[in-house]
């Protein structure tokens, strides 16, 4: 395996574009449709390089928690892999990761391209030639102190909102799969719904009253994503983990796990406080991904663990070292206003690699 620099990436798309024309002498695709026109079988070295097509996927912040897992899991699953980057720190983190053995050895090219996530004709060049795009959303606050704040919101929806578009005018793409947030199905009035499932859509009006903008963030960023994908007819998976957790996640994962914690003590006092480990879910994006030639539009709730105990609570206020503790007094006592959390949709889709937590 070895890390492509952005200055090579010029003389791949022409070399893939030679291959694509070759390989497409003789069959014709739309994007619309999977089906190839000519039935008759293709020569050895064109089904190997239309092998090696459909096996192509883009990962947008591929240096994240999350971005890099799910390099990870593909990488092992024999795809190719290109990462956008930003700047040139990424790229060096990028080299560390390989150097220091964290992203997963290969016989597979990863490819570092630089992209502007603000510029949608930037980031349809970045996926010209791939198959998939798995855009993980991940943001630093500039603040750096309230791990997300108001601000925040619109960077997340614009970003979203070009990376779709980007899919939609990008030929060769024909699934996104974005990763969005269980707080982006949970904070509803609880009173009305005693079941959270993935048809569940967080109270926007509640989410600004309670200052809760990761999970504003994530709400609107993902219904802008769904409008643009439904408007453009390309295919669409969202997932909607819980707290990610993992190897040094805090120190790794640092501003989206302050963020997603804020309004933890309700969220555990309703039963709603839940974690996913990253590995898990990286696994579970790639899943997605393939069962995508089955369906067009899907969305997903992910998680491995509901805290439930105070001595659970207590030790993530520990792992994280924030002080999202509750008092006896101030914790739930009636285990019937529980509200229920269900991931069986992405239990069925996970049942023969994992056993799922289902909490329906």
């Amino acid at each position: 395996m070895g890390i492509v620099c952005p200055d090579e990436s010029k003389r791949i798309e022409i070399e893939e574009f030679r291959r694509m024309l070759l390989s497409n002498a003789a069959v014709h695709r739309t994007k619309a449709g999977d089906e190839f026109q000519n039935p008759g079988k293709l020569p050895a070295a064109n089904r190997h390089n239309r092998e090696l097509e459909e096996k192509k996927v883009c990962v947008t912040s591929g240096v994240s928690f999350l971005g890099i897992a799910i390099v990870n899991q593909l990488l092992l699953r024999g795809y190719s892999v290109r990462v956008i980057v930003e700047k040139q720190e990424d790229l060096e983190k990028l080299r560390e990761m390989e150097i220091s053995g964290e992203m997963r050895q290969s016989m597979n090219t990863v490819e570092a391209v630089m992209a502007r996530l603000n510029d949608i004709q930037s980031l349809s060049q970045a996926f010209s030639g791939c198959r998939g795009v798995f855009h993980t959303a991940a943001f630093v606050d500039p603040a750096g102190l309230s791990g997300y704040s108001k601000s925040m919101v619109e960077v997340e929806v614009l970003v979203t909102k070009n990376v779709t578009q980007a899919c939609a005018i990008t030929p060769s793409v024909r699934n996104c799969v974005l990763t969005s947030s269980l707080v982006a199905c949970v904070w509803q009035d609880i009173n009305s719904s005693r079941t959270i499932d993935h048809d569940c859509w967080s109270d926007e009006s509640i989410c600004i009253d309670k200052k809760l903008w990761y999970a504003l963030g994530k709400l609107k960023a993902e219904r802008v994503a769904w409008n643009i994908a439904r408007e453009s007819g390309f295919k669409l998976a969202t997932i909607c983990p819980g707290l990610l957790t993992g190897p040094e996640f805090i120190s790794r994962n640092p501003t989206p796990t302050i963020a997603y914690l804020k309004g933890a003590q309700e969220m555990f006092r309703n039963g709603l406080l839940a974690t996913v480990d990253v590995n898990r879910l990286a696994v579970e994006h790639v899943l997605v991904f393939e069962d995508m030639k089955n369906t067009s539009y899907n969305r997903y709730i992910s998680f491995d663990q509901v805290i439930r105990s105070e001595e659970e609570l207590e030790k993530l206020a520990r792992e994280t070292g924030i002080d999202i503790r509750t008092t006896r007094s101030n914790s739930r006592t009636n285990s019937s206003n529980i509200v229920k959390l269900s991931n069986a949709k992405l239990c069925g889709l996970m049942s023969t690699i994992h056993r799922c937590h289902n909490e329906f």
